[in-house]
């Protein structure tokens, strides 16, 4: 990857009345040709006859026609940029002879005017994951805001290198958003050209024109600060299998919190993210040699549900034996009993600060800096550490 650190910036070409150019697309309609609402409708329905099927399309130049105002008018009212410009009696009567005549606007034809396809891709890992389900919810509400549109694309399964889903990316988008988990995914997508906002990433890639990352290592330090203050010393971290920059940054965090207390001890055991695997992990952990670990500190929500599965077909208990901690605080977390103590990452924030960072990349201005907040939440799966009885 090697885009730039600013990206790509705004094309030539962009008006204030989307392609109706020119002065008079920023002047209001002059009072003198305040449109007539009576005259108008009864115009309108005169001029829908003669486009039954078989006429020719209505254009923008009929509907202004009609209403008796300027084709940069028309532009304003119909792109809702009209407000401070154009009256709302104005803006009204433009709108009933629009739908009068059949007219809508060709967006296809205005976006390439302006250069602009006015779509991202959000490039996932798997559509199966709540987290990145409630990312794209952020994204889209930003770029509903802004007009833009947002293409959802999960890498195959899950990682590895994926077909472009377009016939030119750089023809049909203006820029990609990718989680660090499907970064293997983007070299076919968006080549060297597409700006890329990455999320949960490494900061110091210079691929990216923007990061946006969580305090992901403030999130495992407050796992590890809840654990110790309630006597746990031995502990077993399921770590995800998945290499990712976010798990690394989990595993790093961890092993420097414990690494500070000097009786603590951890065993790092590597598992698939699904339950079933999980749970088969932590059953090896916790009846391997020695005194058996009372804390499971799990990379996330669907091992920490795994491991609840292998802690009771152990015949032992949530949390009075074994504690459990997650990371998500997906909708699960609250699913299984007890639930569990998790730390909550503000996936809809991630995709609301992602859009609005290609947004800022686009239009060459700088994207807000620095990581999203997390939170531990504490609930039933972590209680004081038991005494261990001496293995036999």
């Amino acid at each position: 990857m090697s885009d730039g650190p600013h990206g790509r910036g705004p094309r030539r070409g962009s008006s204030p009345a989307d392609g109706a150019g020119g002065t008079a697309a920023r002047t209001a309609t002059p009072a003198s040709t305040e449109p007539r609402a009576p005259a108008l409708a009864q115009a309108g329905r005169a001029a829908g006859a003669e486009a039954e099927p078989g006429g020719a399309r209505p254009t923008s130049r009929d509907v202004a026609r009609v209403a008796g105002v300027s084709q940069a008018t028309v532009s304003l009212v119909l792109g809702d940029k009209w407000r401070g410009r154009v009256s709302e009696r104005t803006a009204a009567a433009v709108r009933d002879v629009a739908r009068e005549l059949g007219y809508r606007p060709n967006l296809a034809a205005r976006n390439l005017r302006l250069g602009r396809t006015r779509t991202a891709l959000l490039v996932v890992p798997a559509l199966t994951n709540e987290f990145f389900a409630r990312v794209y919810t952020g994204a889209a509400r930003v770029a509903a805001e802004h007009g833009f549109g947002v293409v959802l694309y999960p890498s195959p399964d899950g990682v590895g290198p994926a077909r472009d889903p377009f016939a030119s990316a750089r023809a049909a988008l203006d820029g990609v958003i990718a989680s660090s988990m499907a970064a293997e995914a983007l070299t076919e997508i968006r080549g060297t050209d597409l700006p890329l906002v990455m999320l949960d990433s490494d900061p110091s890639d210079p691929g990216a024109a923007a990061h946006v990352n969580l305090d992901i290592a403030d999130g495992m330090r407050q796992v590890t600060d809840h654990l110790l203050t309630l006597g746990h010393r031995r502990f077993v971290h399921l770590a995800s299998a998945v290499s990712s920059w976010t798990f690394d940054v989990r595993a790093a965090a961890l092993a420097q919190a414990l690494g500070a207390v000097p009786d603590a001890v951890v065993t790092t055991v590597p598992a698939p993210l699904d339950v079933g695997g999980a749970r088969q992990a932590a059953e090896a952990a916790l009846t391997g040699p020695g005194p058996r670990p009372t804390a499971l500190i799990c990379d996330d929500d669907v091992l920490a549900a795994g491991a609840c599965k292998a802690v009771r077909r152990l015949g032992l208990r949530v949390p009075e034996d074994v504690s459990v901690t997650g990371f998500d605080d997906l909708a699960l977390a609250t699913a299984v009993e007890p639930e569990l103590t998790t730390v909550r990452l503000p996936a809809e924030r991630v995709g609301e600060r992602g859009m609005s960072a290609l947004l800022a990349v686009l239009t060459g201005r700088p994207p807000e800096e620095g990581g999203l907040p997390v939170e531990l939440v504490t609930r039933g799966s972590t209680a004081r550490a038991a005494a261990t009885p001496a293995p036999a």
